[in-house]
């Protein structure tokens, strides 16, 4: 029987997850992964993922859901046993916390990927009464977790910072779906934002800026696809901006779509008041496979991706008058754009192609197994 991956995510899958986390896996030829979590949504029936929700259903599932949640008590052992399992991956540092009871009740190695928020947000590394689940794990995570996996060198030095030790801290990003033959970008276009309507998106940033060309008469075509808790907030900011768009959240085709209409893709990240902050904003990296230019903060975790003035432009986080400069800059510029689409576009096929990263995490996973 082929060895089993258990993949650890407590939901499987939110569906703003959905096109990352399948790609981790694309690659895989030696094992076999089997997700593994608390809750199940549709998007995994959606996704043809290989599920096994923990506990089973009924009253009696919920509790030992519950049990296995507050004090590690593993249900299920014989039949995941049955699948062979060899490693846990786990996604997100909490999800390490919950399967780090997993990990130990079947004896096998576990390794967990820290995406950003996870690294960066202070709230997850405080104490309090009574303490987190992740807070009264984190010693034991550190110690017995074989790797961590880390999408970018931001989530590493953040990790570092709290003490975990830098032998266990592995940089990988996760690749990006490589496509066939892109065409050159439009002429003419939108910009466009795409992502999750919080405070780390630097979308007030965005809108700041907008204004700003507004009251200059340089207003661009715009677009905003997401939606999150600061939606409200936000189109209030934007009341006036005639010719900005929010589209609210869109499937990853429709996104594509959009994404190959557009002129550019702005990432206006920052680091939240809270300390959160992007890991490898996943959205930019489709937009510069498909050759769609990027302009990005300093913030927006994309080192290596985005290489200022070659792969996209990059500009200081939290200035709106030097991210209105560049837009304006771009938009007028659509052979600046074309080229900086090129060699994005070739910079994903040659460093980022999902396949390959997917390859090399699965050496990872292999190279933990005893």
């Amino acid at each position: 029987m082929t060895p089993t991956a258990l993949i650890y995510r407590d939901v499987i899958l939110p569906a703003s997850e959905a096109g990352f986390m399948r790609r981790q896996y694309l690659g895989f030829s030696q094992l076999r992964p089997l997700w593994v979590g608390r809750q199940i949504t549709p998007v995994a029936a959606s996704a043809n993922l290989a599920v096994h929700r923990l506990g089973g259903d009924g009253p009696a599932g919920v509790a030992r859901r519950v049990l296995f949640k507050e004090i590690g008590l593993v249900p299920d052992l014989d039949a995941l046993r049955a699948q062979n399992p060899v490693v846990v991956h786990a996604q997100f540092g909490r999800g390490g916390a919950f399967a780090l009871p997993l990990a130990r009740a079947l004896n096998i190695p576990l390794v967990v990927t820290f995406h950003g928020g996870d690294a960066h947000k202070n709230k997850h590394y405080r104490g309090g009464f009574p303490p987190a689940l992740f807070i009264r794990r984190l010693p034991a995570l550190i110690k017995e977790a074989r790797l961590f996996v880390c999408v970018s060198e931001s989530v590493r030095t953040k990790l570092m910072a709290r003490g975990f030790p830098a032998e266990k801290l592995i940089v990988l990003p996760i690749g990006t779906d490589i496509p066939g033959e892109v065409p050159p970008g439009p002429l003419q276009g939108p910009l466009l934002f795409a992502g999750r309507l919080v405070p780390k998106k630097g979308v007030s940033v965005l809108i700041d800026a907008l204004q700003m060309l507004r009251a200059e008469g340089r207003e661009p075509e715009a677009a905003i696809v997401g939606d999150g808790p600061l939606a409200d907030e936000l189109h209030h900011q934007a009341a006036g901006l005639e010719r900005l768009r929010f589209l609210g959240w869109q499937s990853a085709e429709a996104l594509a779509g959009l994404m190959r209409e557009a002129a550019l893709l702005v990432v206006p990240s920052i680091a939240a008041a809270d300390g959160d902050a992007e890991g490898l904003p996943s959205v930019a990296m489709e937009a510069m496979a498909l050759a769609l230019p990027v302009l990005a903060s300093d913030e927006a975790g994309l080192a290596g991706a985005v290489v200022a003035g070659e792969t996209g432009v990059l500009v200081p986080a939290l200035n709106a008058h030097a991210l209105a400069t560049a837009i304006t800059g771009l938009m007028d510029d659509p052979l600046r754009r074309l080229r900086l689409g090129r060699a994005a576009a070739h910079l994903m096929r040659r460093d980022f192609d999902a396949q390959v990263q997917s390859r090399r995490l699965e050496a990872l996973l292999l190279g933990v197994v005893n």
